[in-house]
């Protein structure tokens, strides 16, 4: 029997942290281990308990959701970070992934689908709800080359590679684009690596970010 996925909730808000460990804690696969009301108080239980995925609101007293993640940065423990917050914020999106969350999320969701986010995380995968995906995506796309991060050293891509990026950006999974280009999956994940290192990231959801911001794949 696999273990459950170890979790930690961290919100400000003291009646929505109880109701996500009450709601959770009945959700086969998942344990709630740890709670925090601000980003100081979470990097504190996240070394005490080592949680495989932190659930993360953005707007917090202390230390916010950013300065949270960008703490983990240089954290013994890193767990995987789902963000879960109000704002509908494209700034905040981005920020989020560019800091390392591997998930964002909005409170109005079901808790099925923030089950899943869990899940989703756990495995390894990225999660960002369709429509905050395709209106960040747009909006990085459309941005001019000028307002985007510096390119620094060239990066070029072979054209296997570029295919595998540009569905990486519309949200593919490994096993998607495998049936897409017609790959073994274990093909798919040797040029997702290629891809990450040549982009000098560690994870999916910043390779298509930067991806997207030197201009490597658009709309």
């Amino acid at each position: 029997m696999n273990a459950p996925v170890r979790v930690v909730l961290v919100d400000d808000q003291t009646l929505v942290r109880a109701g996500l460990a009450a709601l959770l804690g009945l959700a086969a696969g998942i344990e709630v281990v740890g709670e925090a009301s601000d980003g100081r108080e979470a990097l504190d239980v996240v070394a005490a308990t080592r949680p495989d995925v932190l659930l993360l609101d953005l707007r917090m007293p202390v230390l916010d959701g950013l300065g949270t993640l960008e703490a983990l940065a240089g954290a013994e423990h890193r767990p995987a970070v789902l963000v879960l917050t109000t704002f509908d914020d494209d700034d905040l999106v981005v920020a989020a992934l560019r800091a390392g969350a591997r998930g964002y999320l909005l409170k109005d969701v079901t808790l099925d689908e923030v089950v899943e986010g869990v899940l989703t995380l756990a495995r390894g995968d990225r999660l960002v709800q369709p429509a905050v995906t395709a209106r960040v995506l747009d909006r990085l796309a459309a941005a001019p080359l000028a307002e985007r991060v510096p390119a620094g050293p060239a990066v070029s891509m072979t054209p296997r590679e570029t295919e595998v990026l540009r569905l990486l950006a519309a949200g593919w999974s490994n096993r998607e684009i495998g049936r897409g280009l017609h790959l073994a999956e274990g093909t798919v994940k040797n040029h997702v690596s290629a891809i990450m290192l040549k982009l000098g990231v560690r994870d999916r959801t910043r390779a298509v970010v930067r991806a997207l911001d030197l201009g490597l794949v658009g709309r």
